[in-house]
């Protein structure tokens, strides 16, 4: 049965004003302490329970529901990327070599004016709401370190739910999908340890350099000829040091890359098999290595029942025509590690309202249109109502 939410345009203005002052202010992972103070500062007023310092920095409000149910976790990145930011808006960062461009300035704006919401309306809830504003979600692990302190069972965290703006799908359309849904992401560091000299003189060294470019070439085998083709997954090489002028074979080569999948067992896999071609290249030229392999984001893989209970409220709130089955995406997301320990689902929201002028996330010209918060504040409100009473 639909919620028909109701959104006062002056809280609207509050969650575009607030969207806007995070931007001009980004703060990367583990130190977003002013936005974590402004988060605090808000759900104390509204009359939440608030935890401060978990994970470093970040914030969870607690509100108990009037009625039994239920508890379940609403969650928001907060944290930016270091990238100079290309848009010339008002609101513009203020913080050279940072910028909000994936969104997460949206993500905590759209949940605290949800939080009110569900403030205003505390008799109505069943169960417990643990409202969770997560640091570092880009790329250090922010949520895993949140598990690891115990969060969830602390605050028994029984259902958790997500959403992430989306510049490439059109604004206030709702995506959803079960099981895997955002790849897992690992990351690859490798010395290759030649021998240098002369660039004249080839014969005499050997050029880690023509080592590393086999390599690259060679791993995109383990993708190609190793792989089920109809399991995606990616080895992306994007980074390569090696050398300081044209006439000199250096001794010494790095390289960087990345590796995502969206099948665990192929994820568990990879390391060995990259590792395997890198010793056949290097021992065919006469090389040594040095090889890491960094485990970090497993795969999003949203519940079967979590996902068509969001859906559901989607289309009974919004219609229909505004929800739809979102295609997999190849970037990861660390609310992996909460959907692997309670049964969970992750959805998107889109954001793009002009095709021609929309950037992918990760862009210095990323930006969102803010017409979309709107629907971020009625989902996550709507979850906040009935999810405590309803969800499977």
């Amino acid at each position: 049965m639909p919620l028909t939410l109701d959104v006062p345009q002056r809280l609207l203005d509050e969650v575009v004003a607030i969207r806007r002052d995070l931007h001009e202010h980004p703060e990367l992972g583990f130190e977003e302490t002013r936005t974590a103070a402004i988060v605090a500062e808000r759900l104390r007023r509204l009359g939440y329970d608030v935890h401060e310092g978990i994970a470093v920095t970040g914030v969870v409000g607690v509100l108990e529901g009037g009625k039994p149910g239920k508890t379940i976790m609403l969650r928001a990145d907060m944290d930016a990327l270091p990238l100079p930011e290309e848009n010339e808006v008002a609101y513009k960062s203020r913080i050279t070599g940072k910028m909000h461009a994936c969104g997460h300035d949206g993500h905590v704006a759209m949940l605290l004016g949800a939080a009110e919401l569900l403030a205003a309306r505390a008799a109505d809830v069943s169960g417990t709401l643990v409202l969770c504003f997560q640091p570092a979600e880009e790329g250090r692990g922010g949520a895993q370190a949140m598990v690891e302190e115990g969060m969830l069972e602390r605050f028994g965290v029984e259902r958790a739910y997500g959403l992430h703006l989306f510049s490439l799908m059109p604004t206030g359309l709702l995506g959803f999908r079960e099981g895997p849904f955002y790849a897992s992401s690992d990351s690859i560091e490798i010395t290759i340890q030649g021998f240098g000299g002369h660039g004249a003189a080839p014969h005499l060294s050997v050029d880690p350099v023509l080592v590393a470019a086999e390599f690259v070439a060679s791993v995109q085998k383990v993708v190609s000829r190793q792989i089920d083709p109809l399991e995606p997954a990616v080895v992306t090489i994007g980074a390569i040091h090696a050398g300081t002028t044209h006439n000199v074979i250096p001794s010494v080569a790095t390289l960087l890359g990345t590796v995502r999948a969206f099948n665990g067992e192929v994820r568990s896999k990879m390391a060995e098999r990259i590792e395997r071609v890198l010793r056949g290249v290097c021992e065919a030229a006469g090389a040594s290595y040095t090889f890491d392999y960094l485990w970090r984001y497993p795969v999003t893989s949203n519940d079967a029942e979590q996902t068509a209970y969001v859906r559901a409220l989607a289309e009974a709130e919004f219609g229909d025509d505004r929800v739809l089955t979102s295609e997999k995406h190849m970037g990861a997301e660390d609310f992996s590690f909460f959907a692997e320990k309670v049964p969970a689902t992750y959805f998107v929201l889109g954001c793009m309202g002009d095709p021609d002028s929309a950037f992918p996330h990760h862009h210095g010209r990323f930006n969102i249109d803010e017409r979309a918060l709107e629907t971020g504040v009625r989902i996550m409100t709507a979850l906040g109502l009935d999810a405590g009473a309803h969800a499977p």
